[in-house]
């Protein structure tokens, strides 16, 4: 019997290592997020891991409220430079200042205790 691992335990496995992998089809070199077994409108099989580069600009966010003592948090769209777009938590900044647009770059960090890619703003802000 073969032992398969599914996408996402590969992906949290390059997180748990602190790194920040996308996949890319070898045949079309068209990157992929969310892991996936597939490329999605091909159906191409021959997804490879890649170290994703970090850089990226804000699609959309939002601040999300908490009652003290949470902080409040900020949740953000991001187009990466490899061209796909995923959600994560964006750090390291006053929520006041994020505009559509801002230049980030990612790290892997923690949270709730589970590695995660967290995004900052990259000095100068703008993309």
């Amino acid at each position: 019997m073969v032992k398969t691992v599914h996408p996402e335990a590969e992906y949290a496995a390059y997180l748990a290592e602190g790194r920040f992998m996308v996949q890319r089809s070898a045949s079309t070199g068209a990157y992929v997020f969310f892991p996936r077994i597939a490329q999605p409108g091909t159906g191409l099989a021959d997804l490879e891991w890649v170290e994703a580069s970090g850089e990226g600009t804000v699609y959309s966010f939002t601040v999300i409220r908490n009652k003290p003592p949470t902080p409040d948090y900020v949740i953000a769209l991001i187009d990466l430079a490899e061209g796909v777009r995923m959600m994560s938590r964006l750090v390291d900044c006053d929520p006041a200042t994020i505009a559509i647009g801002m230049a980030v770059k990612a790290r892997v960090g923690e949270v709730d205790g589970a590695p995660a890619v967290l995004f900052a703003p990259v000095e100068g802000g703008a993309a």
